[in-house]
């Protein structure tokens, strides 16, 4: 799995010079060895490679580029037929080849990825879901045990919710649940998270966030939520709990029990509300 990632991330620039290299190669060899040996299956290596790793429109390019080295090395080779009409046929059923196996790796790459997110992310909201966001927060604590930064739980929980349930239903209850993931949305960036955590309760992840950047941005995050709460008359607020961490010995489990501690508190209290505290370990 390492090895698999690793490749990942290697650019596209780099597969492109890749499959630039192994299309020579193999041309090469095609030349090499004459008409007789049929090689043309080794083609298809490199627009794989180039496809799965670059996207469709470099595989089809890819596969042109395979087919036109397939005839050139063909007619190099000295291969004579009986009518020119046939280097066109031969060409284009090789280049039909190539294009039908790029365009099922691109077809079977997007399924994959798609898979992939679906399992990271709650079917109903879009947000992170559970697993794949205690995941993350475990290696944004490790990051902070190393480095010393500071980084910013926020525990968000419906106020009322079961009263939508109950008066207005339950699609309006998952509309309650998208609305408030679309406000947060609009203020994170692209380092912060959200994931739902279960049932009305969500989870903010602001990693290089101390507790006086987190007391500008969460009231804001709030506010927005109510808006969009009232828009559409429906009778909740919004409790959230605050813990701010730096370089902490706890585990993302044991901070998320804290900060779900803090916002309970705000629940038992006169809901509505946000408090905030700091954890240094």
């Amino acid at each position: 799995m390492n090895f698999l990632a690793s490749l990942e991330k290697r650019s596209q620039l780099f597969w492109i010079l890749v499959g630039i290299g192994f299309l020579a190669g193999v041309g090469a060899l095609d030349l090499w060895t004459g008409y007789e040996y049929a090689l043309s299956f080794f083609y298809l290596i490199p627009v794989s490679l180039i496809t799965w790793f670059t996207g469709r429109r470099l595989g089809i390019a890819a596969s042109i580029a395979a087919a036109l080295i397939w005839l050139v090395t063909d007619v190099a080779a000295g291969h004579v037929y009986s009518e020119r009409f046939i280097y066109v046929w031969n060409t284009l059923i090789i280049l039909g080849v190539f294009v039908v196996v790029a365009l099922l790796l691109s077809a079977l790459r997007k399924a994959l990825e798609n898979e992939r997110e679906l399992a990271h992310t709650d079917y109903l909201t879009g947000a992170m879901n559970s697993r794949l966001f205690f995941d993350l927060m475990q290696m944004e604590v490790n990051r902070s045990q190393r480095y010393k930064h500071p980084f910013t739980i926020a525990y968000i929980d419906i106020d009322n919710f079961k009263t939508i349930n109950d008066r207005f239903g339950h699609t309006a209850g998952d509309q309650v649940l998208r609305t408030l993931v679309d406000q947060v949305n609009i203020h994170l960036r692209k380092t912060d998270m959200i994931a739902r955590l279960g049932g009305d309760e969500f989870a903010l992840l602001l990693p290089e966030t101390d507790q006086e950047s987190a007391q500008v941005v969460l009231p804001k995050i709030q506010q927005d939520i109510l808006t969009g709460m009232q828009q559409n008359h429906w009778p909740v607020t919004i409790s959230i709990g605050v813990l701010t961490c730096i370089q902490t010995p706890l585990t993302a489990v044991e901070i998320i029990q804290r900060v779900d501690d803090l916002m309970y508190s705000v629940k038992r209290g006169n809901k509505n509300a946000i408090k905030y505290s700091t954890y240094e370990g």
